[in-house]
């Protein structure tokens, strides 16, 4: 998606040459416009799947899955970190380690939210390793809903996530994926 690798040369920072900060449009403050046209891409590239339902994980993929729900007319389900007193009910439930903030985080969805007939998509912002897209793909299978997909907005292909997700025959959509990110600059793949 062009406007986004635009969008992230102009305004994204690195961090150590490892984290790309992209919190001034994606996940802390928002561009409505640059995430509108996310989700309708999303929506556009996973229009003949029959999506009945998008997962996603807290937060920073809540925005974009929601504009895709819109796009698709389905609605959007996100997991959460932590399991609040007013989920009572029967969860599904599953864990993610996470390398930002370096500690093993438990999602959970309602089995309310999820049901057996659904064709789902996934949707996060980012995709390194992929244990939080494996960690959803546990809960799709542990409702007995079929997966419809993966749409990442960006991968970095330089970490073993996408490669882990493709092996596994997964249909995998991300919108920009990095080659490499380093002082002199973030280079991208042409296969997004």
């Amino acid at each position: 998606m062009k406007a986004l690798k635009e969008k992230i040369l102009q305004e994204g920072r690195l961090i150590d040459n490892h984290i790309l900060k992209v919190d001034c449009f994606l996940n802390h403050q928002l561009d409505p416009q640059m995430i509108q046209a996310i989700g309708n891409e999303f929506a556009s590239r996973f229009a003949d799947e029959g999506i009945t339902r998008i997962l996603t994980i807290e937060s920073s993929g809540i925005a974009v899955a929601i504009m895709a729900g819109l796009a698709l007319g389905v609605p959007v389900v996100f997991a959460r970190k932590k399991k609040p007193v007013t989920l009572e009910e029967q969860v599904y439930h599953s864990e993610v380690y996470s390398f930002t903030k370096k500690e093993q985080v438990d999602i959970f969805v309602s089995n309310d939210f999820m049901e057996h007939t659904d064709r789902v998509l996934i949707i996060d912002d980012f995709l390194a390793r992929g244990q939080a897209a494996l960690g959803l793909m546990d809960i799709v299978r542990q409702s007995g809903a079929s997966l419809a997909g993966i749409g990442i907005v960006i991968e970095k292909g330089f970490q073993d996530g996408g490669r882990i997700l493709r092996e596994k025959g997964i249909r995998l959509e991300s919108l920009a994926i990095i080659e490499s990110m380093s002082c002199e600059g973030i280079i991208f793949s042409e296969n997004a």
